[in-house]
């Protein structure tokens, strides 16, 4: 026994068990060797497409040749300033804000519910109903709203048979939301828009108040206050993490997207949409990389503000 003790161990066990040892007894070691990979990937291929990004937008285009001329300059950036770069910056952000809200009034009473009152089958039935359209194809989704919310689709049929034509239309007819018909419209917009970031919002808001502990609902009954004063004072301040969290993903979500505007609305143009027609169709690269330098600082900054509500905490 003391014979088989005594034996070396292979060298390439013996240069694991080093390794091994070196490892256990070096936890920061440890810990720099299991982030590693995710931090190569997060610096080289994640930052370094963003420097890339930047160092493009201080190029510009030579309208004679179509070329890139790399010369350092800031021209692509007073572009920004020009009325229908402005209009676009204001109409994505504005779009951004309000499907927001809109998200978050409608998941607060579903998510409370399924947070306090759900149970069983009918708490799986609600998980189920909010992640199932995150199970189909996004495109999928969007052309069946855009066949629903046709001048012949399904809602209009609705109206029609309901004789509330008259409504449709004179919500059409007003100013900024309306349209020829809700698929060409910024209402249509923003209900799908709505429609496709809503379970983002629920999600966290869900979990911030599954994390309420009974207890203090129930002092803030006792010392006297009714459901619309706990609901303002004690439910919604502590769900507030939950929201910042949700909110994040349906701001920068809509802020970025431009398939939807290209498909449901009218001819206004957004920040993604302007940023795909110089890089894809103009091929002005430069432009294009300064222009979607807007959304990563109004992201930035919606970040910052969402930090200081506890937004990270409840992701």
């Amino acid at each position: 026994m003391s014979t088989a003790a005594a034996l070396p161990l292979p060298p390439s066990r013996g240069v694991l068990r080093r390794l091994s040892d070196l490892l256990y007894t070096r936890r920061g070691l440890l810990l720099l060797a299991l982030l590693a990979p995710t931090l190569l990937w997060f610096g080289i291929v994640y930052l370094g497409s963003l420097f890339a990004l930047l160092a493009n937008a201080f190029f510009r285009l030579d309208d004679f040749t179509g070329q890139v001329v790399r010369e350092v300059g800031f021209t692509n950036f007073f572009a920004l300033f020009d009325g229908a770069n402005l209009d676009a910056a204001r109409r994505t952000i504005g779009m951004a804000i309000a499907v927001t809200l809109a998200c978050t009034v409608l998941a607060l009473p579903l998510a409370y519910y399924m947070a306090r009152h759900a149970r069983g089958w009918t708490k799986a039935l609600l998980y189920i109903a909010v992640m199932l359209p995150l199970w189909s194809s996004y495109l999928v989704r969007l052309y069946a709203w855009k066949l629903l919310l046709a001048k012949e689709g399904a809602i209009s049929w609705v109206a029609q048979q309901l004789h509330l034509t008259w409504l449709l239309d004179a919500v059409l007819a007003t100013p900024v939301i309306g349209g020829p018909s809700l698929s060409f419209s910024t209402l249509g917009t923003f209900v799908v828009f709505v429609y496709m970031w809503l379970p983002f919002m629920i999600l966290p808001v869900m979990a911030a108040i599954e994390r309420i502990p009974p207890s203090t609902l129930e002092a803030s009954a006792d010392l006297g206050a009714g459901p619309a004063m706990t609901l303002r004072k004690v439910i919604l301040p502590l769900a507030m993490p939950g929201i910042a969290a949700g909110s994040i993903f349906t701001f920068s979500l809509t802020l970025g997207d431009y398939i939807i505007p290209q498909v449901i609305g009218d001819s206004t143009l957004y920040i993604g949409q302007i940023v795909y027609r110089q890089q894809g169709v103009a091929g002005n690269i430069p432009f294009a990389a300064a222009f979607s330098l807007v959304p990563i600082v109004v992201i930035g900054i919606y970040l910052w503000l969402a930090k200081k509500k506890g937004a990270f905490d409840a992701l």
